[in-house]
């Protein structure tokens, strides 16, 4: 997990330094996703959408416990009370991490060419998790907010692939990526409420990037971007729009990233063999794998999901 010197160029478009993520997991996961470090058990929670199952991952002995969760997986929370919140393809359910027991919470749609997609929980311990459209089609899909109370709200709609999600520590912005857009979108953020406003783009995903997917905030409040179709994660300031640092990975697909690890030091990427052909699979053998890089700076810790269940 060392820093490499590299000058990186796409047209006018320069790349100061790279680091190279390392394989941690040969998991050979179908479509890997959804990493979070849960804080408290100090393990890496992440999920095979495809695969529809949880995992997680605990560094300190190297083990991977899987939860068959019998239908496509979207995201994971953790759940202040224990267990933790699973979007499966329709519906909302807790699950005893323990035993992998689900209990059923609510079903917000029941348009079966759609399925959840990624979420986390803001500093308030709402669940907010979006979907996308499994029959490709556009604006299709929307953002929910799950309030504490269980109560559903549609938060925004003429989404076509909801993914990652953030908010700054001063608890005013919130980032959003409809990868479909090619940006990481920002909104004024009203932690009393949950209610967003003023959406903008502040970040443009540079040609020759990919499609941008899981993302995840640091210390420092810039952004990192998985970018889907480029075989890395860009470090993006938010102020500026500008990438300002890029980790390259050995699979094309990446697909989340989150910050664990002892002091949140280490940056875990999740990847796919979705979209990779034989040939390419020749050529990058590690996709689907779990990877893990210490970028220099650190994460924040996971918000949870505060209500009553």
């Amino acid at each position: 997990m060392k820093a490499v010197r590299n000058l990186s160029i796409k047209g006018s478009f320069q790349i100061p330094d790279d680091l190279n993520a390392e394989l941690v997991l040969d998991s050979k996961s179908m479509l890997g996703e959804g990493s979070l470090w849960h804080p408290k058990e100090k393990k890496l929670y992440w999920i095979d959408i495809e695969g529809k199952t949880l995992h997680i991952y605990d560094p300190a002995t190297g083990k991977d416990k899987e939860l068959t969760v019998g239908s496509r997986i979207g995201t994971v929370v953790p759940v202040k009370t224990g267990g933790a919140l699973i979007a499966l393809q329709n519906g909302i359910h807790k699950i005893d991490i323990r035993t992998g027991k689900l209990s059923f919470i609510n079903a917000p749609f029941t348009d079966t060419g759609l399925r959840f997609n990624d979420g986390k929980c803001d500093p308030s311990g709402r669940f907010w998790v979006g979907t996308l459209a499994v029959d490709s089609r556009r604006k299709g899909a929307v953002l929910y907010r799950i309030d504490k109370d269980k109560s559903v709200h549609v938060v925004l709609e003429g989404v076509t692939i909801s993914n990652g999600i953030v908010w700054t520590a001063d608890k005013k912005t919130m980032y959003y990526i409809d990868t479909s857009t090619g940006t990481v979108q920002g909104f004024n953020y009203d932690d009393k409420t949950g209610a967003i406003s003023n959406r903008r783009v502040v970040v443009q995903i540079p040609g020759g990037y990919g499609s941008p997917d899981g993302m995840t905030i640091d210390a420092e409040g810039n952004l990192w971007v998985a970018l889907w179709g480029a075989g890395c994660v860009g470090k993006f300031n938010p102020i500026s729009g500008k990438m300002i640092l890029k980790v390259k990975v050995p699979a094309p697909n990446v697909s989340s990233c989150a910050f664990g690890g002892e002091n949140l030091e280490t940056l875990y990427i999740t990847t796919a063999r979705v979209g990779v052909n034989a040939d390419m699979l020749k050529e990058f053998p590690l996709s689907g794998g779990m990877f893990a890089v210490k970028p220099g700076v650190r994460g924040v810790p996971a918000n949870f999901y505060k209500g009553k269940l």
